[in-house]
């Protein structure tokens, strides 16, 4: 039986939430300091999805920039401090959750375009909001991004994803579901995943401890069993990557589980897209900060 845990804030500044499409959505906000570099748009920051994912993947980064410009993290509905009810987590919900923190964002701002970044499936929903709202964003960076695999790209038909409904049912009805994420959600395993993910065993002992008290929230079990069923991954991420018009920067690294990234050659010579591969996991932010950093502050001056 689950244990449940009080949860504490992933980041500094202040926490929020508010009711939207996506249901009630939860972020982090730190503004730029007075004496922080004028005309800087804001900085939104999307983290990835997995067992027990939330805006904590967006640590080195967000610390990097608070203060320095307004930086916005966001917890995607089903994790952090965002709804978790049962309820169908879909690409359509996690993308309507990036619109609704954006147009906050932009209400707040003067309307200004956003800077954004998101992380491996993080990427496909920021980029699903930025070709229906281009207008939005001023660039994008995608870290890690997943729907790059393999040869054969996923062009699918708008709207649909890879997982099998049949398979997700199955797996819920039968009981099955509320044990199988008990046991990936134990925090050996979880380590043994955060592992997987950086290639290596140096992880992050701050996340590690969070991603475990995260997993053990009320209802904390209903996105992750759609990820696990591959219910939030687009059958059509290719073509929403392709549609992207506004500037693009792609980060990626070359040890771990996440290291297949054959697709990116199609954007090795589209004049909007960057793509910078660094020798580390699929987090090269939390192992090289100074190097991330560098690259994706070259990015956005070079906008």
């Amino acid at each position: 039986m689950t244990r449940y845990v009080p949860l504490w804030p992933a980041l500094t500044g202040s926490r929020s939430s508010f009711d939207s499409a996506a249901g009630r959505v939860s972020y982090y906000h730190t503004p730029a300091a007075a004496d922080a570099t004028p005309g800087l748009p804001p900085l939104v920051l999307i983290h990835s999805v997995n067992a027990a994912a939330s805006a904590a993947e967006m640590r080195p980064l967000y610390e990097h920039y608070a203060g320095k410009r307004d930086v916005y993290a966001l917890d995607l509905p089903g994790f952090g401090f965002s709804e978790r009810s049962d309820r169908l987590y879909s690409p359509r919900l996690m993308t309507d959750a990036v619109h609704a923190l954006v147009t906050l964002v932009r209400q707040r701002h003067s309307g200004a375009a956003v800077d954004a970044l998101a992380l491996s499936l993080g990427c496909e929903f920021l980029a699903r909001a930025a070709q229906e709202q281009p207008a939005d964003y001023r660039t994008l960076c995608l870290v890690s991004p997943t729907g790059m695999r393999g040869t054969k790209p996923r062009v699918g038909a708008a709207g649909t994803v890879i997982g099998s409904p049949r398979i997700h049912r199955a797996i819920v009805w039968r009981g099955l579901g509320a044990w199988l994420f008990e046991q990936l959600t134990r925090p050996a395993v979880i380590a043994y995943f955060l592992r997987r993910t950086w290639g290596s065993r140096n992880i992050d002992p701050v996340l590690l401890d969070y991603d475990c008290a995260s997993a053990r929230q009320p209802g904390a079990e209903h996105a992750p069993l759609r990820f696990l069923t591959a219910m939030l991954f687009s059958a059509d991420a290719i073509t929403v990557y392709d549609s992207l018009t506004m500037p693009v920067c792609m980060m990626h690294g070359v040890r771990g589980d996440f290291t297949d990234y054959r697709q990116a050659q199609r954007y090795a010579q589209a004049p909007n897209w960057s793509v910078t591969v660094m020798q580390t996991g699929a987090l090269p932010y939390f192992e090289e900060p100074r190097a991330f950093v560098d690259l994706h502050e070259r990015f956005l001056a070079s906008v």
